[in-house]
């Protein structure tokens, strides 16, 4: 009997729980379709079983580790999006070129994400965004003309799934526009006071999309970082296909695996917390149930309004050594 392709001998809708280093040692090659990964930022979050508090070159290695662990697993026709914070983009960044270098993978983006609800930093400019790049397996690598990659690109990208109305069409009339629209630009934006709950309007070439704030009802209000489904699954609409393998080595909330539930796509975490796999899965099973996103009320979350017994968020800040406050949440 023939061997299995390595991405059937993958377990599929679950999330294994543990550290994913050791789980992506254990499983084969080039096997998922499309990897997003937001990892811990190093920057003092309150997780229950991971100290987010490591030396500068501890945490560099084992960002190269797991980003190499990724990058094996990961089809040569598949892709990876890396979502990460100012701190450590630099150094992110440089290592995919490194891994471009040596042919595993081609860098094809680099997205700013715009958000409201950042940090309130009190001796520089407040952050409102995050970084995230987007790059492609080795098939891509062995292309050597350009226009061939366009042609034929050895990789899923779903133009018309994620494609706008341009301003030559919804603005000038002008006859020349594209009638199946144009590609969103690489800053994704939102002030919530200038647009309603559907985040990704169709009239609009950037990507408008909120960070969950605690009072939101997306936000599940058990883990300390929870990104909107809405970012996932335009991601995942235009870098995979129905019955595809969306893999994310932090699972965290769910929120990557519960948009690929919604959309059709196999999904499979890892997640260091044992509580945290459990309620992500739990999570997933509505979105996979009913496909609408699981929400929670305020009083779901024991918040009340006026005089909360519990605050919508935690308060977190960073501080340097000295002790002096760089930013808090707002």
């Amino acid at each position: 009997m023939a061997n299995k392709p390595p991405s059937e001998s993958l377990p599929r809708q679950t999330i294994a729980q543990g550290d994913c280093l050791k789980t992506l040692a254990g499983w084969p090659a080039d096997a998922a379709d499309l990897i997003f990964a937001d990892p811990p930022y190093n920057i003092g979050f309150k997780y229950d079983h991971y100290d987010d508090n490591r030396e500068h070159d501890d945490y560099v290695n084992w960002t190269h580790d797991w980003i190499d662990a990724c990058a094996r697993l990961l089809k040569p026709t598949g892709s990876l999006y890396i979502l990460i914070g100012d701190e450590y983009a630099a150094e992110t960044r440089l290592h995919l070129r490194k891994l471009q270098d040596d042919k595993q993978l081609v860098f094809r983006n680099w997205i700013i994400w715009h958000y409201t609800f950042g940090q309130n930093c009190k001796l520089k400019f407040n952050r409102s965004h995050a970084h995230l790049f987007y790059c492609v397996g080795s098939a891509t690598a062995k292309i050597k003309a350009a226009d061939k990659i366009t042609k034929n690109p050895p990789f899923t990208f779903n133009r018309q799934a994620i494609a706008v109305p341009s301003a030559r069409q919804t603005t000038y009339n002008d006859a020349r526009a594209n009638p199946t629209g144009k590609l969103p630009d690489d800053t994704w934006y939102l002030r919530p006071q200038e647009t309603d709950v559907n985040y990704l309007h169709p009239q609009c070439d950037t990507w408008y999309q909120s960070r969950l704030a605690g009072t939101f009802k997306e936000r599940q209000g058990w883990h300390p970082c929870q990104l909107p489904e809405a970012l996932l699954e335009r991601i995942i609409k235009v870098s995979s296909n129905e019955g595809d393998l969306v893999f994310d080595p932090f699972a965290g909330s769910g929120t990557t695996l519960a948009a690929a539930a919604k959309l059709n796509r196999d999904w499979l975490g890892c997640e260091l917390s044992e509580d945290y796999a459990k309620r992500a899965l739990e999570r997933i099973q509505h979105v996979a149930e009913t496909g609408q996103t699981m929400k929670k009320t305020l009083a779901d979350k024991g918040i009340q309004r006026g005089n909360p017994k519990k605050k919508a968020e935690p308060h977190r800040s960073k501080k340097d050594k000295n002790g002096n406050l760089l930013w808090s949440e707002k």
